[in-house]
């Protein structure tokens, strides 16, 4: 089992700035991918971006040259630093964690993302 804790999040002007960070614990593998998806309301949750252990990095088309996706191995954390945000970034994110071989996907509890116009 693996644990997954966020923080960050909270409400951001339109143009600001919103960093997300997120702890994992438990039964962590060397090779696994770590990364954040959102979801809004009656919607299906989709990829925002994905960083490998080796620090190999994608993004969604809609966030690329505004977000950006760090990690620390030696610390199990992921980061995500979401500049120039829009109204439409307004979503819950949500931290994975996901295993290769198997492959099993983790999921953090959410936290809530609101940019206003």
């Amino acid at each position: 089992q693996v644990q997954l804790v966020e923080s960050g999040g909270g409400l951001v002007q339109a143009g600001g700035s919103l960093r997300l960070s997120c702890a994992a614990s438990g039964n962590i593998f060397s090779l696994n991918t770590m990364g954040w998806y959102r979801q809004a309301p009656g919607k299906q949750r989709d990829l925002v971006a994905t960083i490998t252990s080796g620090g190999t990095t994608n993004y969604a088309d809609s966030v690329k040259g505004r977000f950006t996706i760090s990690r620390d191995n030696a610390k199990n954390t992921v980061n995500l630093q979401m500049n120039s945000l829009k109204p439409e970034d307004t979503d819950v994110y949500y931290c994975n964690y996901r295993t290769s071989r198997p492959r099993i996907d983790y999921w953090g509890q959410g936290t809530q993302g609101t940019v206003s116009s």
